[in-house]
């Protein structure tokens, strides 16, 4: 499957993802894990990333669609891949809709999972991350928390809160998505590719992605 991920920030993206990665060997492809497999492999475009996050500053769409267009021609793409947070705003949608003609690629559908405002407040406030940079293993305190309170079950790591996921920081990101990628949905409502799916539960939305997909 080809796929593009929409939703708010705790809209279960990333979940869904890793779900549907299981039923046909589709990778699951994110904008910071393409920039910073790039970095760590030291390529050209990896290097000239690497300055852009170091300062602190966004880095360019045309950086970013160039790693990208490495990325998807990488072999593991072959079976299908779900772009998860990607892309974030009209012109990123409009060159990526161009590149994928360009290496003869056909999305299956584009997927906005709405979830309610509500939902992802206290999805976000509740959740804790394990602040080891090589687990990073993500708990909730009231859906799926640690055994031991506090330390991660994997490496014995605090869990902590994470800066942007307090209830100030949280209000924010989801007024930055609301102002500048929700309007993406519009965007492929109008190239016919749009399929809306409101649902809390991960299996819903994953099962009813499947459905459209007549799997």
């Amino acid at each position: 499957m080809k796929l593009i991920l929409l939703g708010a920030p705790g809209a279960g993206k990333g979940t869904v993802a890793k779900m549907l990665t299981a039923i046909d060997g589709s990778v699951q492809i994110s904008t910071g894990d393409i920039l910073r497999g790039a970095v760590q492999a030291g390529t050209d475009l990896g290097k000239e990333a690497q300055g852009y996050m170091d300062r602190g500053d966004l880095v360019p769409d045309s950086l970013i669609m160039g790693i990208m267009e490495k990325r998807l021609q990488e072999p593991d793409c072959a079976n299908g891949f779900l772009l998860d947070g990607f892309p974030r705003t009209i012109p990123q949608a409009e060159e990526l809709k161009g590149l994928m003609a360009k290496l003869g690629i056909k999305l299956d559908m584009v997927v906005a999972i709405d979830v309610p405002r509500d939902v992802i407040f206290d999805r976000l406030c509740t959740r804790r991350t394990c602040e080891n940079p090589k687990c990073q293993a993500i708990y909730n305190i009231k859906s799926m928390p640690s055994k031991k309170e506090g330390i991660c079950d994997k490496c014995g790591s605090p869990i902590v809160q994470r800066a942007d996921e307090t209830e100030v920081a949280i209000g924010h990101r989801l007024d930055t998505y609301n102002e500048k990628t929700a309007p993406l949905a519009g965007f492929y409502e109008k190239e016919g590719m749009l399929r809306t799916i409101t649902g809390t539960s991960s299996d819903v939305v994953v099962n009813a992605i499947k459905k459209e997909l007549g799997l």
